[in-house]
């Protein structure tokens, strides 16, 4: 069977997209295979670190991408048993980087923006609708099998990339595991709408505590009040199809009943959350990237990151081997290398972050956890130092000399 393409990408999320949008660039004939009909809007990540920008700049995408969103340099954390507010910024970083600055923009926009710069290359395409069934490979390339309403086809390429999310096929096909643990609480992930004008409150605020906990964060300004995420935790017990009906109690202990009662949901997202990683990200003609490779409970922000920062490493060396530019060496560096920064210090620092926002039970250990980030407020140098830990998440190039 002969390719009709160089490169499959399964998974139209930014992950996947992203490494398209790389490869497409590089000259690559790349095909997109997603299972669901168009993009996917569900509530997930809205906030894109200051070191993830630089790496959509090389792509051409940073001017479209702040034009949907909008930058930030504020965060708070606020404790629910004491009242205490801690606010710091991203302006510590000034002078120092070259983007000071968050951008919030819904997961969703994201992706649309990059598909819209997809659209403008002759040799990528989307197949929506196509589902993944089997994966097989030899020495010469891979091929994909897929069920695209009552047909199945095949379809024959040198490279695969696995970009379809936690649950993956393509990672199940290959047989790579995804060895760690699932938290026994459930996620809940909701983009409401209620007045901006809350004195005191931070763009991207962490509240504090062992029950009303939640990651609280601006998504954009359209609208009579802007839209924020509000993702907290609860019981995985509770049925998660009551989820909307338990809402307004933690709104409640949070804001108060008169920002309650003036809140409208627009969309919510119960999910598990994990702390997993694949036994490899290479398993010779494939490759995993994003939450096929690994995954991590969403404080901190941390898993989009990760799946930005395996795409830029992953489409370039890529690219360079279909290309003959580089030997498939690289890619095992790709491998390697991500796999050792999700483990090492993504993984570890999502877990923390969980346990000092939702778990902190013991007033003496919270008091002692939150000095760090006092010292931040007061600091300037201290919080750029600890601010800089995200540019440590990230792989260089693999063709730097």
């Amino acid at each position: 069977m002969s390719a009709e393409q160089q490169v499959i990408v399964v998974g139209a999320g930014p992950t996947g997209l992203l490494n398209a949008l790389g490869l497409a660039q590089q000259g690559v004939v790349v095909t997109i295979l997603e299972r669901a009909s168009a993009l996917q809007s569900a509530p997930r990540a809205i906030v894109y670190h200051w070191a993830t920008l630089d790496g959509l700049a090389r792509l051409d995408l940073l001017d479209d991408a702040r034009s949907a969103g909008f930058l930030k340099q504020d965060y708070a954390y606020r404790v629910h048993r004491t009242g205490e507010v801690i606010e710091y910024g991203l302006s510590a970083l000034e002078g120092k980087v070259r983007y000071p600055h968050n951008l919030h923009l819904g997961q969703g926009a994201l992706a649309a923006v990059i598909l819209q710069r997809l659209e403008t290359f002759a040799n990528v395409r989307v197949l929506w609708g196509h589902e993944v069934t089997a994966v097989t490979q030899d020495d010469a390339g891979v091929d994909v099998t897929v069920r695209a309403g009552e047909q199945n086809r095949t379809l024959r390429a040198d490279w695969l990339i696995g970009a379809d999310g936690a649950g993956s096929r393509v990672r199940a096909e290959s047989a790579l595991g995804f060895d760690g643990m699932t938290w026994p609480e459930r996620f809940v992930a909701a983009n409401v709408r209620f007045p901006d004008d809350r004195p005191g409150w931070a763009q991207s605020t962490f509240y504090v505590d062992h029950v009303y906990g939640a990651i609280i964060a601006k998504i954009d300004e359209s609208g009579e009040h802007g839209l924020w995420r509000y993702s907290y935790m609860e019981d995985d017990a509770l049925p998660a199809g009551s989820a909307e009906e338990r809402l307004p109690e933690f709104l409640a202990n949070v804001f108060g009943k008169e920002i309650a009662q003036q809140t409208e949901l627009v969309a919510m997202s119960p999910y598990r959350m994990h702390q997993r990683s694949a036994a490899s990200y290479r398993a010779g003609r494939v490759l995993l990237a994003g939450d096929a490779a690994h995954a991590t409970n969403p404080t901190g922000g941390l898993g989009l990151t990760m799946g930005l920062f395996d795409s830029y490493v992953l489409q370039e060396a890529l690219g360079a081997v279909v290309q003959g530019r580089a030997g498939e060496s690289v890619l095992d560096g790709y491998a390697q290398m991500r796999r050792r920064a999700f483990l090492d210090h993504a993984s570890p620092r999502a877990s923390a972050n969980k346990r000092l926002l939702f778990h902190s039970t013991d007033p003496a250990k919270l008091d002692k956890d939150l000095e760090v980030f006092r010292r931040m407020s007061r600091d300037r140098e201290f919080a750029a130092e600890r601010l800089y830990f995200t540019k440590t998440l990230e792989t260089p190039s693999l063709l730097a000399d």
